[in-house]
């Protein structure tokens, strides 16, 4: 089972991912804040992507989140994507804003604990 890197270029993070497991999956496995999750089926549009450089292999998504264009263009939705070779993807619309959120909260608890063990 080939076992792929993929890179999150709006918050430097990378994980390792599993050709049988998709890129959402992935992203959870991070285990921090951040990373939301909706319907897990290609529905809801939560977890929309888009793949700067790699390739994926893509199930079944809803046209109204990811349009042909848009898919055309890289964007897919991570529930839906499978790597198949080492990605750089970006977080678009509702997960861009979350995990932006999420890692800057997790910046900041960091630089606090830093803190407060050097006080």
């Amino acid at each position: 089972m080939p076992h792929y890197e993929v890179h999150i270029a709006n918050t430097g993070e990378a994980y390792g991912c599993a050709d049988t497991r998709t890129l959402l999956e992935g992203m959870e496995a991070l285990a921090r804040r951040g990373i939301p999750v909706g319907c897990r089926g290609g529905g809801c549009g939560v977890c929309k992507v888009r793949i700067e450089t790699g390739a994926v292999r893509t199930e079944k998504m809803s046209r109204s989140h990811v349009s042909a264009d848009e898919e055309a263009a890289g964007y897919v939705l991570a529930c839906r994507a499978y790597p198949r070779s080492d990605l750089r993807l970006c977080a678009v619309e509702k997960l861009a804003r979350c995990i932006e959120r999420g890692h800057a909260l997790s910046f900041l608890d960091a630089a606090r604990a830093a803190q407060r063990s050097t006080s």
